[in-house]
Parts: C-alpha cells; structure tokens; sequence
C-alpha cells in the first residue's frame, strides 16, 4: 500500500509542476499540495 500511495504522490507533483510551467498556477499548487499529502511521508488520507 505504501508503494502505491509513493508512486501517487510522485505522479501528482510531476502533474503539478508541469501544470505550473504551462502557466496553470492554482491547479500545480493544488496538486503539489494533494500529492505531497497522499505521499507514506505526508499525512496520509488512507489512515
């Protein structure tokens, strides 16, 4: 489980800083935001 919500968190950064450099600043900070919360690191909203 922890290795699925890893590979999530990772892939909604990467979508986030891609989002911000095409110019879609609330959508990267929203998804920075989300993927570095689902993240085993972060707080988890699977616990």
């Amino acid at each position: 489980m922890d290795l699925i919500l890893w590979i999530i968190a990772v892939v909604l950064v990467i979508a986030g800083i891609f989002a911000l450099l095409r110019r879609q600043l609330l959508w990267g900070i929203v998804l920075i935001i989300v993927g570095l919360l689902v993240g085993p690191g972060g707080v988890s909203i699977f616990t």
